[in-house]
């Protein structure tokens, strides 16, 4: 289908695009890669009559590390995380997902905020980002803010960002050298979403786990973060019991929905499966 009419903006700065979502209001929507807009707007699922292209401005598409963080600006494409060879160094988690995410044309236009914004359960960034303890910069005419990655996402497409506001960096803690990662991730095809996903790091001294964060993607209305899934494994050797009564416990936390990929209960034993696999590598990473 043909997306409804509508006027197209495209400004040089943040300001500008902060002023114009707050004078069009509800029927103005922000556009980076497009990746998850316009297809919703093809299906007249979305009609915005305004807009607002975030392309052009500069400080949106910076990344780097600073000051112990890892720091990416909303608009820096997938791609460019893959490729990135300091953000694979230091965050290795990241390039591995985003390896993973639908297919090369998705990922050379997708961008990192899109993907993280827009409250999309089965996009695979924001259970990452929880994983991570990732926090979202945001910023509005009222000025800017800080939020969680873990405090964001609230339903289905409901997230804590208010209308008027841009996500403008994802800022990272920088894990420490030597943790184990790993992002395990079943669905049908290449370019689908996950039918269950799981993000798993963790950190070990003396053989005896340290920290431990989990979490998982397209099980639920939002991320899920399972807290109480990784302190079970701190203190353990991350021996196999351990690892299988991690796993059960994070699966305990799901409520995936009946579709296409499966019903509930084939759904949660993908989920374990995938949980076992991510803890397993990101044991055996962990130095």
């Amino acid at each position: 289908m043909i997306p409804a009419k509508f006027e197209y903006h495209r400004p040089d700065t943040l300001s500008e695009a902060v002023a114009l979502l707050a004078h069009h209001g509800d029927d103005a929507r922000v556009i980076a890669g497009g990746q998850s807009l316009t297809p919703m707007m093809k299906l007249r699922l979305a009609a915005p009559g305004h807009l607002v292209d975030l392309q052009a401005i500069a400080e949106l598409r910076a990344r780097g590390s600073v000051a112990g963080f890892v720091k990416i600006g909303a608009t820096c494409r997938q791609a460019e995380l893959i490729t990135d060879e300091s953000i694979s160094r230091l965050c290795p988690l990241l390039r591995e997902a985003a390896l993973q995410i639908a297919d090369p044309q998705v990922r050379n236009m997708g961008t990192i905020g899109g993907n993280v914004a827009n409250g999309d359960p089965g996009n695979d960034m924001p259970g990452l980002m929880q994983c991570l303890n990732a926090v979202f910069a945001l910023q509005g005419p009222k000025g800017g803010r800080e939020v969680a990655a873990r405090d964001y996402y609230e339903a289905a497409y409901v997230t804590s960002a208010a209308d008027d506001e841009i996500l403008t960096l994802i800022k990272i803690p920088t894990p420490p050298i030597g943790h184990g990662w790993a992002y395990e991730k079943q669905k049908r095809k290449i370019g689908d979403y996950a039918t269950a996903a799981a993000a798993v790091l963790l950190t070990k001294t003396n053989g005896v786990c340290d920290s431990a964060s989990i979490a998982m993607t397209n099980l639920g209305e939002t991320p899920l973060f399972a807290e109480e899934a990784g302190k079970l494994l701190v203190g353990s050797t991350l021996d196999e019991a351990a690892l299988k009564a991690a796993a059960k416990a994070a699966v305990a936390i799901t409520e995936p929905a009946e579709d296409g990929r499966g019903p509930v209960e084939f759904k949660r034993a993908v989920a374990e499966v995938m949980l076992l696999r991510a803890l397993k590598r990101a044991a055996g990473r962990a130095q």
